[in-house]
């Protein structure tokens, strides 16, 4: 295994992930009978702050369908996690409107590569640019003042 489970740290994430879905109206207990349903998740509040308890809660209440998405966004969570320890793995986001995406899309399409990959080209191509205008309105403004005396 690549990420190392840190238990009391994973069961402080199933809580949180088992209360958010709750709190978004998803069933989150095997139950049928709402007072039952309700008791059991009483039971989970009331855990917050003993996570080793919480296994003992899931093992007992959990809705099965919800069982497995629950270990999947607990995986991810923890990739995440171990992630975020280095900057070269650590996930960055930018907010781009979606006409800005496309065009980069259509761009990376274009050189063969991916968008991080066409952003970094863009921005080089942008720097060398810039370096040659430089170069060029300094020549031509020493060639103007060669031309003036």
């Amino acid at each position: 295994m690549k990420y190392q489970q840190l238990e009391n740290l994973e069961c402080g994430w199933k809580w949180q992930y088992l209360i958010r879905k709750w709190k978004d109206g998803a069933s989150i207990t095997r139950y049928q009978d709402s007072s039952e349903s309700s008791a059991a998740v009483d039971g989970l509040k009331k855990l917050e702050h003993q996570p080793t308890q919480v296994i003992e809660w899931i093992d007992e209440h959990i809705n099965p369908e919800l069982d497995n998405k629950l270990k999947q966004a607990i995986r991810a969570k923890r990739k995440r996690h171990f992630n975020a320890e280095h900057t070269h793995t650590k996930k960055k986001s930018i907010d781009l409107d979606y006409a800005v995406w496309e065009k980069l899309s259509e761009r990376a399409q274009e050189l063969g590569c991916t968008l991080s990959e066409a952003i970094e080209y863009l921005v080089s191509e942008a720097s060398r640019s810039e370096t040659a205008s430089k170069k060029v309105n300094s020549i031509k403004a020493d060639l103007s003042k060669l031309l003036d005396f």
